[in-house]
């Protein structure tokens, strides 16, 4: 360990993300692995619209929805590594030999300038440590759209995501891994899927830390931003 992780460690301890409890080592306690919400072999995989595949490893309630958002809204960055660990560890159970290039969904650049971060950024750069590699900025948000935790309707929060994307690097013949927080309707990954697939990439896949449960997501549930 460097000298000046070990001086963090001091004066940040690493904490499980989902109870807050200071650890030895980054991750998540022991407790916590037992009991949080994990989705299960036949809910780990959902096809949006259009055939999009996500994947996500846990049901975005409880603690997976307080540990989510006090990562995105409060300054939580530090469970940016224990959440992008679980997000690769689904990716390479699920999407095995599948993609070549990591990317991930990104905020606008007003909503970066307010929250300082990117939290599928950090998400991205976490799950690719340990495949010892780098994500790709692929991706570029053009237009600081409402939130979609703001809209009722599917329908609406589909309409709301609709060019607000555009490609940002190369992605022609690429095979792309795409990140995002939390995957509720999927407007949001759809929309920058097909950004993706529009300026070349062969083909996209999708990972998301949880999915919000089908009878939540009927009482209205909102997980996204």
């Amino acid at each position: 360990m460097k000298l000046t992780d070990a001086f963090l460690d001091l004066l940040f301890p690493p904490k499980c993300p989902f109870c807050r409890r200071v650890l030895d080592a980054p991750g998540m306690c022991p407790e916590c692995e037992k009991t949080l919400p994990w989705t299960d072999e036949a809910h780990s995989l959902r096809e949006l619209r259009g055939g999009l595949l996500c994947a996500a490893p846990l049901w975005y309630e409880g603690p997976v929805r307080e540990a989510v958002r006090r990562f995105k809204f409060h300054g939580g960055v530090t469970a940016a590594g224990p959440l992008g660990e679980l997000m690769a560890q689904t990716a390479a159970e699920r999407f095995s030999g599948e993609f070549d290039t990591v990317s991930w969904v990104p905020v606008s650049a007003k909503r970066l300038r307010k929250r300082g971060y990117d939290q599928s950024r950090l998400l991205a750069e976490s799950a690719c440590k340990l495949w010892e590699v780098e994500p790709e900025c692929l991706l570029r948000k053009v237009r600081d759209n409402p939130a979609q935790s703001s809209l009722e309707q599917a329908e609406d929060r589909w309409a709301n995501t609709q060019d607000v994307y555009e490609a940002a690097g190369t992605s022609a013949g690429k095979r792309v891994l795409l990140l995002d927080d939390v995957c509720s309707t999927g407007s949001t990954l759809v929309s920058a899927a097909r950004t993706l697939l529009a300026a070349g990439a062969a083909a996209v896949v999708c990972v998301s830390v949880a999915f919000p449960r089908p009878e939540e997501e009927k009482r209205g549930e909102k997980g996204k931003e």
